[in-house]
């Protein structure tokens, strides 16, 4: 049976102090729990390692050996916990974030030069996922994720939202003609998502009270894919204004039937499993991404 950090405290403690009554108030203990302690460790080393008279304790040869290593081994434990004190109160060490391309690319990327002056110590690791991911097994610490959540395994903390909106190039329009009506849509090249089909469901009245369901011409896996083709004059997307709000405001893509468009706004959440310890790194990257997201017209 192996010896335990509190039977070698006790030890410690009753060396130090030189009674096993003044060891107890050190500890906070009663005296005779600090001296059941005592006998279980010797009992588990097999040996003395004090001798005890009615006036004082004096260490064994063996307790004297011993007292070098206990005192060792509870220091190396007691750094250890001041170390990781120190990384709660200053973030350090690798943190894994995964969430889709556009995201990174129009959201996150252009707040790391701002986090890392603030948290030099953190090694900040971006991958880039269209699609939803295990966090284990991909050995992610948090994900960004966008729209409505499913996954009860996970802690969600609410970012911002995004609103959904048609969108085309001037050019585009210009060559096929500015839809006046959603029926008018079916004579455009639509260009949508391959998967999840949730996401061809556009801001816009379909043929019952439910949203409209487009059936792409293209159909792609990115966000950012989507954008490009619409920028070229490839036909008429719907996507979020986080990725958009700069294409919008340059008049490269003008917003389509915006009389007609329901207000739809996807959700955007940080997530990370319910048995993960919140460490200063994660809660770091999330308060300062929260607070660049704050007061953008693109995200509300």
């Amino acid at each position: 049976m192996k010896t335990t950090l509190d039977e070698m405290q006790a030890f410690i403690a009753v060396i130090d102090s030189g009674s096993i009554t003044a060891a107890a108030e050190a500890l906070g203990q009663t005296t005779s729990g600090v001296s059941r302690a005592l006998g279980r460790l010797e009992e588990k080393l097999g040996t003395t390692l004090l001798t005890r008279t009615t006036r004082r304790l004096q260490l064994t040869e063996e307790g004297d050996a011993f007292l070098a290593q206990a005192r060792a081994i509870v220091a190396s434990v007691e750094a250890a916990e001041e170390q990781m004190t120190a990384r709660r109160q200053r973030p350090a060490g690798r943190l894994r974030v995964d969430a889709a391309t556009p995201f990174v690319l129009h959201v996150i990327a252009p707040m790391v030069a701002g986090y890392w002056a603030l948290y030099p110590d953190v090694q900040l690791e971006l991958n880039s996922s269209e699609r939803y991911i295990d966090l284990l097994e991909r050995r992610t610490d948090v994900a960004i994720r966008i729209g409505p959540l499913a996954d009860s395994t996970l802690h969600a903390r609410p970012l911002a939202h995004s609103r959904l909106r048609v969108l085309a190039s001037p050019a585009y329009l210009a060559q096929y003609g500015t839809p006046k009506t959603v029926e008018e849509l079916d004579g455009h090249a639509l260009l949508g998502f391959n998967e999840p089909d949730s996401l061809n469901h556009w801001p816009l009245p379909g043929r019952t009270d439910a949203l409209l369901h487009v059936r792409p011409a293209v159909a792609v896996s990115s966000g950012e894919t989507l954008r490009r083709l619409a920028l070229e004059g490839a036909g008429v997307v719907c996507l979020s204004d986080f990725m958009t709000h700069r294409d919008r405001d340059a008049g490269t893509l003008v917003q389509v039937l915006p009389a007609l468009t329901v207000e739809v706004r996807q959700p955007i959440h940080a997530v990370y499993y319910r048995n993960t310890a919140v460490s200063a790194r994660i809660s770091s990257f999330l308060d300062y991404l929260a607070e660049s997201m704050t007061g953008q017209a693109f995200l509300r």
